[in-house]
């Protein structure tokens, strides 16, 4: 095998186990406490960054006109907002308490966009990078608007209105999501020369995904190990986080094998339309249960972020193998 097959199909278990060991390290470590509201900002701020090259190297691969929409789209979307509406009736009709905490977190792994990841993985598996940054495009402005159109219904609040949350997201998503798009673009059109030295080392954002998965594994066992649930709630968002992952990977999957796509194959359209589904910006689900439900519910997105995870290692390594 060689080295670079290796850190190929070693980045996403080796991601997840350097990323928790190494809070677990500074948790039960007293002499580190005092660095760490500095560890946590350059870890947070770190993986803005990290999300912002990576979509910038994805988006210095296409083209606007690249963007186009899918019929395997709308069924995607379909299923994703169904759901979520669904969840977030049974969320309204439980009272406060474990069981309503359960149902937010299931909300939010259901709206919560793809992750900006998404196109790598999906690249690497033999799906398309255009097609996902689609995808990624669509649900971000979908989330812009659901999510703060149903946070004053589930937590009704005199200092949150729609507009304001719209605009929390907006300020959260343009740097790292449309201003790399607005960058590269004006790259391709205004420097044509750098554009194509760009392109040569567009593969690297494979590397950098797996630096920024590691910091978010950090946030992740972070927001677990200080929220300090029961072992019931535990388990309860275990469970929504765990199978929203695994409903989500498998519809996306079907839709994918049963909705046609001129001029892409089969295997494909599974592979592009499993990971736009599946694949979650985990740490941005975090920052929404800290930021708009029940704090506890941003376990969910660590939860989430092992087992998607753990998902892609087996596809990657599985893919590489064949």
């Amino acid at each position: 095998m060689s080295f670079k097959k290796l850190i190929r199909e070693a980045m996403l278990p080796t991601a997840l186990v350097l990323g928790t060991g190494s809070y677990l390290v500074f948790h039960f470590t007293p002499a580190l406490y005092p660095i760490g509201p500095v560890c946590h900002e350059i870890a947070a701020r770190g993986q803005t960054f990290l999300i912002s090259v990576m979509l910038f190297l994805q988006y210095i691969r296409i083209a606007p006109k690249d963007l186009r929409f899918h019929r395997w789209h709308l069924w995607v979307l379909l299923f994703q907002v169904v759901l979520f509406a669904g969840t977030t009736a049974i969320a309204l009709l439980l009272p406060p308490g474990t069981a309503r905490i359960v149902a937010e977190s299931a909300l939010l792994c259901l709206i919560c966009p793809t992750a900006s990841a998404a196109g790598i993985i999906t690249e690497r598996l033999g799906g398309s990078l255009p097609a996902t940054m689609g995808y990624v495009v669509l649900i971000y402005c979908v989330t812009t608007l659901l999510i703060p159109a149903v946070v004053p219904i589930l937590h009704p609040s005199e200092d949150f209105s729609f507009w304001m949350g719209v605009w929390r997201l907006l300020r959260k998503l343009f740097p790292m999501l449309i201003l790399p798009g607005i960058l590269a673009w004006v790259i391709r059109y205004a420097w044509p020369g750098l554009h194509r030295a760009l392109y040569k080392i567009s593969h690297l954002s494979f590397y950098v995904w797996g630096v920024s998965l590691t910091l978010a594994m950090v946030l992740a066992t972070r927001a677990l190990v200080l929220s300090d649930p029961t072992p019931g709630l535990l388990l309860g968002i275990m469970a929504a986080a765990g199978g929203s992952c695994i409903l989500q990977y498998a519809a996306g999957r079907f839709i994918g094998r049963h909705v046609p796509d001129p001029g892409a194959t089969t295997e494909s359209r599974i592979v592009t339309a499993g990971q736009s589904l599946g694949q979650k910006n985990t740490g941005l689900l975090i920052w929404l249960g800290y930021s708009f439900m029940t704090p506890v519910t941003s376990i969910a997105g660590g939860l989430y972020a092992i087992f998607q995870n753990i998902w892609n290692s087996w596809e990657i390594y599985r893919r590489e193998n064949r």
